[in-house]
């Protein structure tokens, strides 16, 4: 390599990059192809809850509203003696799970237990019972140990939310680099941050896939075996991951004379193909790969990516490197464009947004009742404040302020950067989030009903309201409130619901603030019986309380 010439190394590194585009082409061509579907629940079962039958069945069947995937030793069949009934392992034909069960078990109630993975990478899981003969006591399915960790949930989001950041440091230099760069300021600074990008993305990948063993078959961070880890990686969520590792490693041999100098356009063009095709394994890797008009969604999630990255990309350049640095004659030149580039940029947001919009949400009723629309209209919101500044930051430019005196356009951006930040966190929370247009189906399709009760702690009370209250989707309201009946501001809120006759162990609430005193979440429960919900509010860094509540599902 020492005697290499710059052509040469110019050379290897255009056919390195190639190489790893085609491999990359070749890998997702090959990759498992994921069913038109997301976030699976339980539609039917045979026998069906809470039934009572006349004798032991040969089989149960689960049939979810969408094809499922299995996660190793998770169906299970508990026999009224805590005994397992379940018979070899399950087969799985699309969203039809059928469990061999021995039919001369004794009478009484029988658990049905199960955890799957769903089309877009999110386990399911829920549990049900049914009777031979006549009911008795629900028995305990002790022999499952392995605890859904809320950590695991939370350390998930902080990955993904790191990914995109990586994504934003590494996109905006590389843009700036080639197209905006004075050729008298050193580049040093800007590769430095175009690098750290590339490992910040490189480390969120690597640690997405370690945590998707856990998240799916439940325990903790370090709960991962050589068995999950391969069915992980077998899949059509680990395939996009590791193609991304490919293509990074691919850029970065392109990305090493970019960082150094000017290159030219036939590198420039490679570089851009690798950074589409990186674009396209986030969505492949979620929501928008199972969503019902899959191509679209995928094609539309990349574009909202992609957009996001130039935007925010070249505003950190702007804020961090060009106004600081660059004269006025120099900004004259740059801002003008930029303005434009971001003009662009924007409105591929806006209609990817829009388009994302219309196929997740899919009905006003999802858009406001669910926790994914909530969130959404929260993303909505600041990213209409973004806008604003964005336009005052256009005004600026145009009114030749930012040539004169950089300083207003710089306070403009900072802002924009500090919204967007809160953006990028509700988007990590979002695509983990189960989509609106899923989680308002009815898929019980039974009568609707309602429970509210209000509940005491030595340092607040709670008003508790959970709709439809039976067995299936549910969406629950917390009110905090001060002893002398005035709204309480609380810092955090934590909630569970378990149903420990059932053998149920505890399943996280996912609540999302709408106010300083009220929170509000999406749970599916799964059977009917009285269900133990336990809520935790903390009120101040020192201050918290925990109350129950049993709620009995229908």
């Amino acid at each position: 390599m020492a005697g290499m010439t710059a052509a040469n190394r110019r050379r290897l590194a255009r056919f390195s990059a190639t190489v790893g585009l085609l491999v990359t082409v070749v890998a997702l061509l090959l990759a498992p192809a994921g069913p038109a579907s997301a976030h699976a629940v339980l539609v039917s079962s045979s026998p069906v809850a809470s039934a009572v039958v006349p004798s032991g069945p040969a089989e149960v069947v689960l049939t979810f509203s969408e094809s499922v995937r299995k996660v190793p030793g998770k169906i299970r069949v508990i026999a009224p003696d805590g005994s397992r009934a379940d018979r070899g392992e399950p087969t799985f034909d699309g969203g039809v799970v059928t469990v061999a069960v021995d039919p001369a078990g004794g009478r009484g109630t029988y658990l049905v237990s199960y955890r799957v993975i769903s089309a877009d990478s999110h386990p399911v899981s829920g549990a049900f019972t049914y009777s031979v003969g006549s009911p008795s006591p629900p028995p305990v399915d002790s022999g499952d140990d392995t605890r859904a960790d809320p950590v695991v949930g939370n350390a998930v989001k902080v990955a993904k939310y790191l990914g995109y950041a990586g994504l934003l440091l590494l996109v905006g230099p590389a843009l700036v680099l080639a197209a905006l760069w004075p050729r008298r300021l050193p580049r040093r600074g800007a590769a430095r941050l175009a690098w750290a990008g590339l490992g910040l993305v490189a480390a969120a990948t690597l640690a997405e896939l370690w945590l998707q063993v856990p998240y799916t078959a439940g325990g903790g961070v370090f709960d991962v075996t050589g068995e999950g880890l391969g069915s992980v990686l077998g899949s059509t969520f680990g395939a996009a991951h590791l193609v991304r590792l490919g293509l990074l490693a691919a850029a970065a041999f392109l990305l090493r004379p970019l960082l150094a100098g000017p290159v030219g356009r036939t590198d420039l063009v490679i570089l851009g193909v690798l950074g589409v095709a990186t674009l396209l394994t986030w969505p492949l890797a979620g929501h928008p790969a199972a969503s019902p008009a899959p191509a679209v969604s995928v094609v539309v999630d990349a574009v909202h990516l992609g957009s996001m990255a130039v935007w925010l990309g070249g505003l950190v350049m702007l804020a961090g490197f060009l106004l600081p640095r660059a004269d006025e004659r120099e900004l004259g030149a740059i801002l003008p464009i930029w303005s434009r580039w971001a003009a662009l940029a924007v409105s591929a947001l806006l209609l990817a947004g829009t388009v994302q919009a219309l196929i997740e949400v899919a009905s006003p009723d999802a858009l406001l009742g669910t926790t994914y629309g909530q969130l959404l209209l929260g993303k909505i919101g600041l990213f209409v404040l973004v806008i604003a500044v964005a336009a005052y930051s256009r005004q600026l430019v145009r009114r030749r302020t930012a040539a004169g005196r950089p300083a207003p356009v710089r306070r403009a951006i900072w802002v924009e950067l500090a919204v967007t930040a809160v953006v990028l966190g509700l988007s990590a929370t979002l695509v983990q989030t189960t989509p609106a247009r899923t989680a308002a189906a009815d898929v019980a399709g039974g009568p609707t009903g309602y429970f509210s009760t209000t509940l005491s702690s030595p340092i607040y009370s709670l008003q508790v309201e959970l709709d439809p209250a039976q067995a299936g989707n549910n969406t629950v309201h917390f009110y905090a409130y001060t002893k002398d009946n005035r709204p309480q501001p609380v810092v955090e809120w934590r909630a569970t619901a378990a149903l420990p006759s059932a053998g149920i162990e505890p399943i996280e609430v996912p609540l999302l603030p709408l106010t300083d005193n009220h929170a509000t979440g999406e749970i599916n429960l799964p059977a009917a019986g009285e269900w133990q919900l336990r809520v935790t509010v903390r009120t101040s860094d020192i201050d918290q309380a925990t109350v129950t509540a049993t709620v009995p599902i229908r």
